[in-house]
C-alpha cells in the first residue's frame, strides 16, 4: 500500500473502533434499562412511567457512596442492585397490588398503573431535588484513556459498555434456561392460564417487577461513572426504554437486547454526522416508522 494511503486508511478504522465502543456503551446501557421496563410491563402488566428516575436516584446513590464514603463504584453496583429489587418488590406490594385487584381488565390496569406511576414519577423527582437540586452531577473514576485497536477510549466507558452487556446477557441466559425464567414467559404470553400450571401470578408478576428495578438500579450506578446526570434526565431514559421495548417486542428480552443495540448506533450516528441535537428526534421517528409498518416490534411475533 503507498506511504500517502496508510494515514486515511488508519483513519477510517479508528473511526470505525471509535464508532462501535460508542455505540455498544450506548446500546448497552439502554438495554439493560429497557429489559427492566419489558419485564414490568410485559410480565406484571405495570406500564412505569417512573422507571427512568429510579435509574437516576440509583446513580445519585453511587455518587453518595463513592464521594462521601470512598466506596468503590463495583461495590456501590452490587450493594444498589439487590437495594433496587427489594425497593420495587415493595412499591408493587403497597401501591400497585391494589390497582392489580381492583382493575376488571389488563386495559384498565395498564390505564390504572399508568396514572399511578406518573404520580410515582413525581414524587421521586421532587425528593432528588430537594436533596441535591437541579445541577448535574459526576465523579472521577477510570478517566484514564485505553489503547484499544489504535483508538483512545476512556476505561470508565469501556467498564460500563462490558458490565451492561455482560448483566443483559446473564440476565437473558438465566431467564431462559431457568425454571423461574419459564415462569415469566408463561405469564407474559397467556397470564390468564399461568395458575394452571402452578404458577401464582401475582407471586410471578411482583418479582418481575422488582427485577426490572434491580436492572434498572444497576444501569443508573453505571451510568453515574461515566455520564454526569442530574434529577431531570430520568424521563428521557424511560422514554427510550418504551421505544426500544415496542421495537423489540413487549416481553421479548432477546429483542430488547437488539433493540437497545441498534438505538445506540443509530444515536451515535446520528450524534457524530448530523447533530446531537437531533438524537431524539432520531430515536422517535424510528419509534413511529416501527409502529406505523411492525406494530408487534422489529423482534416480535406477528398476533401477539
Amino acid at each position: 500500500m503507498p506511504r500517502s494511503n496508510v494515514a486515511p486508511v488508519q483513519g477510517k478504522n479508528m473511526l470505525f473502533i471509535e464508532l462501535l465502543l460508542a455505540s455498544l456503551t450506548l446500546g448497552g446501557l439502554y438495554a439493560l434499562i429497557a429489559m427492566g421496563l419489558t419485564l414490568q410491563y410485559g410480565v406484571a402488566r405495570i406500564m412505569n412511567l417512573s422507571h427512568g428516575e429510579f435509574m437516576v436516584a440509583a446513580a445519585f446513590f453511587s455518587y453518595w457512596l463513592v464521594t462521601s464514603l470512598g466506596v468503590h463504584p463495583l461495590m456501590a453496583l452490587a450493594v444498589a442492585v439487590p437495594l433496587g429489587f427489594a425497593l420495587q418488590w415493595v412499591i408493587y406490594q403497597l401501591l400497585l397490588t391494589p390497582l392489580v385487584r381492583r382493575s376488571p381488565t389488563a386495559d384498565a390496569l395498564e390505564v390504572d398503573s399508568i396514572l399511578a406511576t406518573f404520580g410515582i414519577l413525581f414524587v421521586v423527582q421532587g425528593v432528588l431535588l430537594i436533596i441535591f437540586g437541579g445541577d448535574y452531577y459526576s465523579y472521577d473514576y477510570l478517566t484514564v484513556p485505553v489503547n484499544v485497536l489504535g483508538t483512545a477510549v476512556a476505561a470508565n466507558r469501556l467498564l460500563a459498555a462490558g458490565a451492561a452487556i455482560v448483566i443483559g446477557l446473564a440476565v437473558y441466559v438465566v431467564l431462559v434456561k431457568s425454571r423461574w425464567g419459564a415462569s415469566l414467559r408463561a405469564m407474559a404470553n397467556a397470564p390468564q392460564f399461568a395458575h394452571l400450571v402452578g404458577i401464582n401470578p401475582r407471586a410471578m408478576a411482583a418479582f418481575a417487577f422488582a427485577l426490572g428495578g434491580a436492572l434498572v438500579a444497576g444501569a443508573g450506578v453505571l451510568v453515574s461513572m461515566f455520564l454526569p446526570f442530574s434529577t431531570y434526565i430520568g424521563v428521557a431514559f424511560t422514554m427510550k426504554a418504551l421505544v426500544i421495548v415496542i421495537m423489540g417486542g413487549v416481553g421479548n428480552l432477546l429483542g430488547c437486547i437488539l433493540a437497545g443495540l441498534l438505538l445506540g448506533v443509530v444515536e451515535t450516528l446520528v450524534s457524530r454526522f448530523v447533530d446531537p441535537g437531533l438524537t431524539m428526534a432520531a430515536t422517535f421517528t424510528i419509534f413511529l416508522l416501527v409502529l406505523l409498518l411492525r406494530p408487534q416490534g422489529i423482534f416480535g411475533r406477528a398476533g401477539k
